[in-house]
C-alpha cells in the first residue's frame, strides 16, 4: 500500500515542537497550573536612586535649574511629596530620614505663608537658611565623593605587587695563597721529578681537561688534600706541567680552593661545595 492510498502528503513539514514554559522538578510544564496563587507582596522594587532625603532635594532643584540659595519652597515640596506618595503607591518601605524631612518642608512652608511683622522679620531669619546650609553642605560632601571615586584605582583599591630583585653578581675572590708559595712548591715537585726521569721509549699524550677531571674526582669538599699529592712523579715534567696547568684551571672556575696556614707551609687543596658558588 502507498503513501497516495493512505491519502499522505508525499513532503511533510516538520512542525517544532512548543517549548515548556518552566520545569519543575525535572517535568515540563506547558500550561498554566489553574490552582497557582502569586501573593501579592512577592515583588518587591528596590529604588536606590536617591541615597537619602538630601539627595532627593538636590536631585529636584538641579534637575530644574534653580538657585539653591532661592529655593521655591511651596514647588519644591510638592514634588517632593510626590515622590513620597509613588514610594508608598509601590510598597517600598520609607526610611525616617524622608518623613523628617517632609515635615521639615511643611513647616518650612508654613511659616512662609504666615505673616510676619516687619520689626521681627530680620530677628528671625530666613526660614529656608538651615535647609540650604544643610544642602550646601551635603553637595560639597557629594562632589568630593564622586572626585574620589573617579581616581584610578591602581594605588588605591589595587596595589601593584613589587619585588627586589637580589644581587646575582657573583665576585669571584682568588686564593689566599700567594702566586710565589705555588711556584716554590711547583718547583719542589719539579725537583721530585727529575730523581725518577727517565727516556721513555713512547710517549703518552696528557690532555689538560682530562687532568682536571680527575683532579676532581680526588678532591672533596669535606676534608683538604696536601697540593703536592696531586702530581705524579712518575709522568715525569711534562706530567707535572700538565697537572699544574689543570689546577689553574680549576682555580680559575672556582671549582677547587687553596689555603695555606702559614707562610712556607704546607699547601692544601679541597673541592669548592655547592653552597659556595
Amino acid at each position: 500500500m502507498t503513501d497516495n492510498e493512505l491519502n499522505l502528503p508525499l513532503h511533510p513539514h516538520p512542525e517544532q515542537e512548543e517549548m515548556p514554559f518552566a520545569v519543575v522538578q525535572g517535568a515540563p510544564w506547558s500550561t498554566m497550573p489553574k490552582d497557582l496563587y502569586i501573593p501579592p507582596d512577592a515583588l518587591e522594587v528596590f529604588l536606590d536612586a536617591f541615597e537619602g532625603p538630601l539627595d532627593l532635594l538636590l536631585y529636584l532643584i538641579k534637575r530644574q535649574n534653580l538657585d539653591i540659595l532661592d529655593i521655591p519652597i511651596a514647588q519644591i515640596t510638592a514634588q517632593y511629596m510626590e515622590y513620597v506618595d509613588l514610594m508608598k503607591d509601590i510598597r517600598l518601605e520609607l526610611a525616617a530620614e524622608y518623613l523628617v524631612m517632609a515635615a521639615m518642608l511643611a513647616e518650612i512652608k508654613s511659616r512662609m505663608l504666615l505673616p510676619r511683622q516687619e520689626d521681627l522679620e530680620d530677628e528671625e531669619g530666613d526660614p529656608r537658611a538651615e535647609l540650604i546650609r544643610r544642602l550646601q553642605e551635603y553637595e560639597r560632601y557629594k562632589q568630593a565623593a564622586e572626585d574620589i571615586d573617579n581616581l584610578p584605582r591602581l594605588g588605591r583599591d589595587l596595589f601593584q605587587a613589587e619585588a627586589d630583585v637580589p644581587d646575582r653578581i657573583i665576585q669571584r675572590r682568588p686564593p689566599d695563597v700567594d702566586l710565589r708559595e705555588i711556584l716554590f712548591a711547583l718547583k719542589e715537585v719539579l725537583h721530585r721529578v727529575d730523581m725518577f726521569s727517565h727516556h721513555h721509549v713512547q710517549m703518552e699524550a696528557l690532555s689538560v681537561r682530562e687532568k682536571m677531571s680527575g683532579i676532581l674526582e680526588r678532591l672533596t669538599a669535606e676534608s683538604f688534600t696536601l697540593f703536592t699529592d696531586l702530581f705524579e712523579p712518575s709522568e715525569g715534567r711534562l706530567g707535572v706541567v700538565v697537572t699544574f696547568l689543570a689546577i689553574l684551571e680549576l682555580i680559575k672556575g672556582s671549582l677547587i680552593d687553596m689555603i695555606q696556614a702559614e707562610s712556607f707551609g704546607p699547601i692544601h687543596v679541597k673541592a669548592v661545595s655547592v653552597a659556595e658558588h
